[in-house]
């Protein structure tokens, strides 16, 4: 079998194979598949618990139906009207450009941290990605996407 040495441990590089390590005592070994056995180990736990709680609530919550309970519930008041409301497109694109701004965000914060170790090739590089931005702003203020009406 090859031997694939890497830093201080030992890995047989065929199958499960086994791991030694210098700080180890040479009777102690122990095999790969053992660390993913915790890993799997957590999964099963940690995806049985949640289908724990929801079985339970299931099982334990009062089971008696009735017309006041299966009807719509708006803030205890009954529908006058149309119930189906179309709300202004506008509404939407604001927020989109409020997510846009945001994701802008995400992006700046790291930046803005490590500002001193970088190169000036990301400089320029940001400068063009908040330039891209400034002109998609300008564009929406133009058109009128920012306005409140």
């Amino acid at each position: 079998m090859p031997v694939a040495r890497q830093g201080r441990c030992v890995i047989i590089a065929r199958g499960l194979g086994r791991v030694t390590g210098a700080d180890r005592a040479p009777h102690e070994e122990y095999y790969v598949t053992d660390n993913w056995a915790f890993i799997a180990i957590f999964t099963i736990i940690a995806m049985t618990i949640p289908l724990l709680g929801f079985l339970m609530s299931w099982a334990l919550r009062p089971k008696r139906p009735g017309d006041i309970k299966l009807s719509t519930y708006e803030c205890g008041l009954e529908t006058v009207g149309e119930t189906w409301v179309q709300f202004k497109v506008q509404y939407y694109i604001f927020a989109l450009i409020f997510v846009l701004f945001d994701v802008e965000t995400v992006f700046l914060y790291p930046w803005a941290v490590a500002y001193n170790q970088l190169p000036l090739f990301a400089l320029v590089e940001m400068f063009v990605f908040l330039s891209i931005l400034a002109v998609g702003l300008a564009y929406a203020w133009r058109k009128g996407a920012l306005e409140w009406v």
